[in-house]
């Protein structure tokens, strides 16, 4: 059955388990939305957690085999098989935030999120391409299982998932991902390079669509947003904030540093 809400197909991609079905209903959800093919209503609700294919196997942290340097050719599809798992993920928790709050937001709020959603299923897309030009694939290698903790210790708070999904979890990734893409330029590799500036640089509107939607939220409860962010990180984010931060790329997004270098160890 067709989606007619976009809080329908929102559910329609989260329970979708095959990667292929599941960016198939990202990108159909976003484009229905776009060409205004979706009633602007939240009749249907999200589910506990999301469907996930038998591959690959999930590991905690803990247990998660080390991937060594970009170097060699078994160390870089490593690292692309983790990006990958990690862009899956990220479809959908950027679906999730749409049918599970939208209806507390503005309109603008799902064209935003949606978006954002299109873009991690691109992402996808193109990092299990490559590691099929590599002679490998998506689910090859075992995985983090703890990529939806931060979706479920969240899910009774928008601002809680904002602080802690788009402006740390994603803000991590700005900070990483530059040295990541000279590492893989170093080993001559600059067909994955260039996904990964790709991903960089939407990454950088994402956390900027995390900051703006957080401070609308603060503004509409009468909240203070810096403070309220270091109360909603502290409880509950598991991880650690730490540096080094890529300051401009986190000011560009409207992160700035009374937010994340108050709370850093």
């Amino acid at each position: 059955m067709t989606a007619s809400t976009i809080a329908q197909a929102c559910r329609d991609v989260l329970i979708a388990a095959d990667p292929a079905a599941k960016v198939k209903a990202a990108r159909a959800a976003a484009r229905a939305w776009c060409r205004g093919g979706l009633e602007h209503r939240f009749d249907v609700a999200m589910p506990d957690s999301p469907g996930r294919p038998d591959r690959p196997e999930l590991l905690p942290p803990n247990r998660m085999p080390k991937r060594g340097r970009a170097g060699s050719e078994r160390s870089r599809i490593a690292l692309l098989h983790a990006l990958a798992h990690i862009e899956f993920a990220a479809i959908d928790l950027a679906f999730d935030l749409v049918g599970r709050f939208g209806a507390q937001f503005p309109r603008g709020f799902v064209d935003d999120w949606i978006g954002v959603g299109a873009d991690e299923a691109m992402h996808f897309a193109l990092l299990d391409r490559r590691l099929r030009t590599l002679g490998a694939g998506y689910g090859d290698l075992p995985a983090h299982a703890g990529l939806w903790d931060a979706a479920a210790a969240t899910a009774h708070d928008p601002l809680a998932r904002l602080a802690v999904v788009p402006t740390v979890l994603e803000a991590r990734g700005l900070d990483v991902t530059p040295a990541t893409v000279e590492s893989l330029e170093r080993a001559g590799d600059g067909r994955s390079a260039a996904i990964l500036g790709r991903i960089y640089r939407d990454e950088i509107r994402h956390v900027g669509a995390g900051m703006k939607w957080f401070r609308y939220g603060c503004e509409s409860a009468g909240e203070e947003p810096v403070s309220l962010w270091h109360n909603l990180v502290r409880r509950h984010f598991r991880g650690a904030i730490k540096p080094p931060f890529n300051d401009s790329a986190r000011a560009e997004a409207g992160l700035s540093r009374e937010f994340y270098a108050g709370i850093a160890p």
